[in-house]
């Protein structure tokens, strides 16, 4: 049958549809199944695109707590895998102000234990999905050559194991930088801390000494900069003046093992003859052992007694046992961390201080009970 031409560009246009639409359902399909992913990095936008969303939602997705339906979280999440993507976090930085970046600032010459302190940091951080910044500093007074280095980066808090002048503290505050200092406190200046209470660890440790009868004492202190280092020499020195010894010898050393030797030696040229020497750090008391052992042939606890402070791990190896007082780090770093998190979120947050006790750790380097 002749149709008219009406008819015939009817008919043309309906393949035409059927045509267009069968391609459309194919590759419709094709892209349900697997989407290519562009040859460059893919984008917040090419997921927007391919998921049929907005770049908001695409960013509420992967934002933590972000207010989205499961169904088009679960759209989002599948295309960005296929993708390839991943959230750029320097990008949600620039949208929420924030760079998820705290800054440590430890000293390298410091105690034994701070390798525990940072890594204990460092996983409460990431549980927060927070990153750390590390500032390595040859020792505590060298913290302002790194002050300009922490504000070039725009972190959104610092916690700071090295000592700080009152002026350097009310610079965090002229930044709008949150500060909680670690196992220090500030002079007068208003800053949130952290601290063992290592005046009162360190009395205890004299107290058993005297009362175990010692009288002829030696102290192997740390940095004149440092602050938990003064404050141990200063409180041993306090209660051995208490009890009428006067005239101590003091040496110092860096908190390193051989200083802790270095430190023997200088003291028994002064001293002939000592009954216990209180090193203010366990490696230094470590040092102090060995030489004491290797060198002078002493046995210790019997010959001499040596004590140290902080309570870190190779300070319990069998070949030490040192008596010493332990820091509770765990508390210390949570304290620490939850802090700081709180300055971040609320900048009207009071300075606080925690004041942490330490524990006393007998161990066998020290005659701790009386002799008769």
């Amino acid at each position: 049958m002749q149709m008219s031409p009406v008819e015939v560009i009817g008919a043309c246009l309906f393949c035409a549809r059927e045509r267009v639409g069968s391609s459309a359902v194919t590759q419709g399909n094709m892209m349900s199944e697997e989407i290519k992913p562009p040859m460059r990095r893919p984008t917040s936008y090419d997921v927007a695109r391919e998921a049929g969303v907005s770049q908001s939602a695409v960013s509420r997705c992967f934002a933590p707590g972000g207010s989205i339906a499961p169904k088009t979280r679960a759209r989002i999440v599948k295309v960005a895998t296929q993708l390839g993507y991943r959230p750029n976090a320097l990008a949600q930085g620039l949208i929420s102000g924030r760079t998820k970046i705290v800054a440590l600032l430890i000293s390298n010459l410091t105690n034994l234990y701070y390798p525990e302190v940072l890594a204990e940091l460092t996983r409460r951080l990431t549980e927060r999905d927070t990153r750390v910044l590390l500032f390595s500093l040859g020792a505590e007074s060298d913290v302002d050559g790194v002050l300009d280095q922490v504000w070039r980066h725009s972190v959104d808090g610092v916690i700071c194991a090295a000592r700080l002048s009152d002026e350097q503290i009310l610079l965090f505050a002229e930044h709008r930088v949150p500060l909680v200092l670690y196992n220090r406190m500030p002079d007068t200046a208003q800053a949130a801390s952290v601290c063992c209470d290592s005046a009162a660890g360190e009395r205890e440790l004299v107290e058993k000494l005297l009362a175990a009868g010692h009288r002829r004492f030696g102290i192997i202190a740390g940095p004149d900069d440092s602050y938990v280092g003064e404050e141990r020499r200063r409180a041993a020195l306090a209660r051995l003046a208490d009890a009428g010894l006067q005239d101590v010898a003091v040496v110092r050393g860096d908190f390193s093992y051989e200083s802790g030797g270095a430190g023997l030696r200088a003291l028994l040229d002064k001293e002939k003859t000592l009954d216990a020497v209180i090193a203010v750090s366990d490696l230094m008391a470590i040092g102090a052992i060995d030489t004491a052992r290797d060198v002078f042939d002493l046995r210790i606890p019997h010959d001499m007694s040596i004590v140290g402070f902080d309570g870190s791990g190779p300070a319990s190896w069998t070949s030490y046992q040192v008596t010493s007082i332990q820091q509770p780090v765990a508390r210390m770093t949570k304290a620490a961390v939850m802090m700081l998190i709180e300055r971040i979120e609320d900048d009207s947050a009071t300075a606080e201080r925690r004041l942490f006790a330490g524990k006393f750790i007998a161990g066998k380097s020290a005659r701790i009970t009386p002799r008769f």
